[in-house]
């Protein structure tokens, strides 16, 4: 049997030839290697000449600044066993890898590094910054490509990509003149987010919301009856105040509506207008108007024709009236009130004032709404399509019950603000001219050139880009083979985090660019990884964790098995050391069992015999693997990973490992042709069910896999297929000998029995199917035959069998009555407990819900135990 191992853990021959695997699985010496040999060989590629059917994955690029996180993990290994899958399936498959160039994070990266030297972007310009950035990711970027070869990923890294390079910018371009040229795109002064440390305005979903601890100032604006309270948490802006509104049905300020009232501290008046945003049941009724620096006053200034005044700086410092000009806005803040103060004008403090702020996502600086000549997208035709392709069944979201938070999203959208003051992105491809004129370019025109024209000093949001990656990725706006084959993308599988940020995106661009057909036909939404308390991951919390680690320690497929077990659709995902452990014991489980398979002459080679010539346990084991053949499939395509996970775990421990192979045991040790049959039967389970757990945890298989075959890889290896054969009656006989040996080896636990220790025993198995496994029965719970002299000082009847025991001169009689006793005499006083408790009205009127549900599981474990305690007490053979 020729075996393909390389450098990898190099089986040595066994009895008669036979490859023998190493006693132990040592990750570290396999996973690279097979891993540069699976690339070398060109498995993760993929051609779009070829005629299988295609499945197509894009990978969420990761930002070039990045680095292996537990979320990219997760995700990757979902993933990853969706196109293997699909690969043994005998699709086309290409999972298509990338990265994003992230601009803002890239930027503020390098801006850190030139400061470190004493520079800024502004002593070197703006092309020699941008120079200086594509020569820090050259040198610097992209790590997390390395880790997700560590990971396992099966991507076809000849088709690698990045957001700004030359066939992506190209799509970018053409998108945007396109655009641009339909109406799309315009420019305009809206109330955007802005950043004073990243010098940038920042989306609506870019902004963390966070509670921080401020203050609340009410301020008295006009004299004797013309005076109005306004409460305001930004006492700074009021130097840019035009108004205060009232409701026009507010009786309270009737008389003022129209009237212009004194400013505190700037020698202005500023009208009172009546608008129905107010409402007067909040506060004192009246609000201050800021259209220059609130999103909910600039629409006030709007329809009141409000004039619109900037009293800050892009970096925060104030930029008018005297005493407070060229304050920080913190500084300005308490300064504006320490006047305000004096002068008599607060009518009320309240520190701490706890309130929502919005922070920016990549430095955590407090944002400030600011009035901002922004680029737009305008989104209206662009999201109904987005929503229309998910209503019409087009596109669907897995799990549903996201869906509607989809549809909130998209039909509610506003226009969206995709210009961004940064030096490193897409540059607006715009040229403004010496007298107002307005040129878009698009990638094969030229520019418009002489005096007085510049092209626009903004750059474009990051999603932007990322929004085009479906189909920008395969060679658009070009008619490429690529894009033929593999566009529409099968599924986009993402965290749903992303459902605003990148799929809603991905959604508009797809349709618009794509003449209306979708980018991809499922959307899977999985959830965030979070520690094994269910608490979020994070620096501050002190709970994150380098999943590189986790590889060092456990191996990569012990990390994949934990991701994917925890993988329910939308949810999130609660991870510890202790259950990638597991995993590892799991694969470890996986090694041991194919080892003692093939030492004992497990093989693949000939037709598997007749069931009619196969034994009541081969028949339970190849009908049970069919069962979970199905179960697999329903599940991938469910994205049900979880399930999926389970059900494998359960399938190769439990049913194959601990009862399969344990039943065979005896059958090997007998010999003939009854041995070479179950050799043949569990070479088969053993590669099907390989071949079943190969998506998930590819190393641990490709490596049994090709040693017990003498096959090139698993990773090119057909998807096993339900063959449809079940067996019912040789299930029930299993499942009925798995009671009885269960059963008694409760029994022999409970007697305090060593799992060694042989016991003589009468095996009672009349008119059952049971007679037939009597060899194993014994084998499997050290029992003896009968022998002179035998006592049957225990009976136990279970599943239409009886087994008789002998326990004397096996136990210490004595001591293990006392010890029953004293269990027995617990369990009583403990149900007595419980009983006392849940016949109380009164504690029951008051306990939680949670309380008395648990003195209720409190009470049925008490009487349980007191059942099966006086069943061991009765069962004790004599003194």
């Amino acid at each position: 049997m020729a075996v393909v191992t390389d450098n990898t853990q190099r089986p040595d021959s066994g009895p008669n030839g036979a490859p023998e695997l190493p006693t132990q699985y040592t990750p570290a010496e396999v996973e690279g290697t097979l891993y540069e040999r699976w690339v070398e060989r060109g498995y993760f590629e993929a051609d779009a000449k070829s005629d299988k059917p295609a499945y197509t994955i894009v990978i969420p690029p990761p930002n070039v600044t990045g680095s292996l996180h537990l979320g990219h993990a997760f995700e990757h290994t979902l993933i990853d066993a969706l196109t293997r899958r699909k690969r043994m399936q005998g699709y086309e498959t290409l999972w298509q890898p990338g990265m994003d160039h992230a601009g803002i994070a890239t930027q503020n990266v390098v801006e850190r590094e030139l400061a470190k030297e004493g520079k800024s972007r502004h002593d070197l310009g703006r092309e020699a910054f941008v120079e200086r950035v594509w020569q820090w990711k050259a040198e610097s970027g992209g790590q997390i490509a390395g880790q997700m070869r560590r990971l396992g990923n099966g991507v076809a890294w000849s088709r690698d990509r990045f957001t700004m390079d030359e066939g992506l910018s190209r799509a970018v371009q053409t998108v945007f003149k396109k655009m641009f040229d339909d109406g799309l795109i315009y420019r305009a002064e809206r109330i955007i987010n802005w950043c004073p440390r990243c010098l940038t305005a920042i989306s609506d979903i870019e902004v963390d919301y966070q509670d921080d601890d401020g203050e609340l100032v009410s301020i008295k604006y006009g004299e004797g009856d013309d005076t109005v309270v306004v409460a305001t948490t930004r006492a700074e802006t009021m130097l840019g105040d035009t108004a205060v509104a009232v409701h026009p049905d507010d009786e309270r300020y009737k008389h003022l509506v129209g009237r212009r009232i004194a400013l505190p501290l700037t020698g202005r008046t500023i009208p009172v207008v009546a608008d129905t945003h107010v409402d007067p049941e909040f506060g004192t009724g009246a609000v201050k108007v800021t259209p220059a620096h609130d999103p909910n006053d600039f629409a006030i200034g709007q329809r009141h024709g409000l004039e619109s005044l900037t009293v800050m700086d892009e970096r925060g410092v104030i930029t008018v009236h005297g005493p407070f000009e060229g304050l920080d806005r913190f500084e300005a803040r308490s300064a504006i009130v320490a006047a305000l103060r004096a002068d008599g004008r607060i009518a009320a403090e309240k520190r701490p004032y706890v309130h929502s702020v919005g922070h920016c996502s990549r430095c955590k600086t407090t944002l400030e709404p600011r009035l901002s000549l922004q680029w737009w997208v305008k989104v209206e035709t662009l999201a109904k399509a987005a929503g229309d392709a998910v209503r019409d069944g087009r596109v669907n979201i897995h799990p549903a019950d996201l869906s509607q938070r989809y549809f909130d999203w998209v039909d509610n959208l506003n226009d969206w603000c995709i210009s961004r003051q940064l030096w490193w992105g897409h540059r607006i491809p715009v040229w403004h001219g010496p007298n107002g004129e307005t040129v878009c370019v698009g990638p094969d025109e030229q520019p418009p050139s002489g005096e007085g024209w510049e092209q626009d000093t903004d750059v474009l949001d990051t999603w932007f880009s990322s929004g085009l990656w479906p189909f920008s990725t395969l060679g658009w706006p070009e008619k490429t083979a690529d894009l033929a084959k593999f566009y529409p993308n099968s599924a986009m599988v993402t965290g749903y985090d992303l459902m605003f940020f990148w799929v809603a995106r991905m959604m508009m661009f797809g349709l618009y660019a794509m003449d209306g057909e979708i980018p991809f036909h499922t959307i899977a939404f999985h959830g965030m990884v979070r520690d094994e308390h269910g608490k979020k991951m994070s620096k501050s919390f002190g709970n994150t964790v380098n999943p590189l680690d986790w590889m060092d320690k456990y191996g990569s497929d012990a990390l994949r098995f934990t991701l994917a077990r925890g993988a329910n659709p939308g949810t999130d995902v609660p991870i510890g050391e202790d259950w990638v452990q597991a995993s590892r014991n799991f694969a470890n489980k996986i090694w041991n069992a194919t080892r003692f398979a093939m030492m004992n002459g497990a093989t693949i080679e000939g037709e598997l015999p007749p069931a009619e010539q196969l034994s009541a346990t081969d028949r339970w084991i190849l009908s049970r693997l069919n069962t979970v053949v199905a179960e697999a499939d329903a599940y991938y395509d469910d994205y049900q990973f979880a399930k999926l996970a389970d059900a494998l775990y359960h399938f190769a421990w439990d049913e194959v490992f601990d009862w399969y192979v344990e039943l065979s045991k005896t059958t090997f040790m007998a010999g003939g042709d009854a041995a070479k049959v179950s050799a043949r039967v569990l070479g088969e389970v053993l590669d099907v069910t390989l071949r079943l757990l190969h998506p998930i945890v590819p190393f641990v298989t490709e490596t049994l896999w090709t040693t017990l075959t003498g096959r090139e890889s698993v990773v090119i290896a057909d998807w096993p297929a339900d063959s449809g054969f079940r067996d019912a009656a040789a299930e029930a006989e299993i499942e009925s000998l798995q009671q009885v040996i269960t059963e008694v080896r409760r029994f022999r636990s409970d007697q305090g029995l060593q799992p060694g220790q042989k016991v003589r025993a009468r095996l009672d198995l009349p008119g059952t199917q049971l007679a037939a496994h009597e060899a194993a029965i014994r084998q499997l719970l050290r029992l003896q035959p009968e022998g002179d002299g035998f006592s049957a000082t225990a009976t136990l009847p279970v599943a239409g069998a009886t087994v008789a025991l002998d326990l004397s001169g096996t136990i210490d009689v004595a001591a293990e009555g006392k010890r029953l006793a004293k269990d027995l005499a617990a369990a009583e006083k403990e149900k007595a407990q419980a009983e006392a408790k849940l016949g109380n009205e009164a504690f029951l009127a008051k306990a939680p819900d949670n309380v008395v549900e648990k003195i209720r599981t409190r009470l049925a474990k008490a009487e349980g135990d007191i059942v099966r305690l006086q069943d061991q007490i009765n069962n004790l053979p004599p003194a």
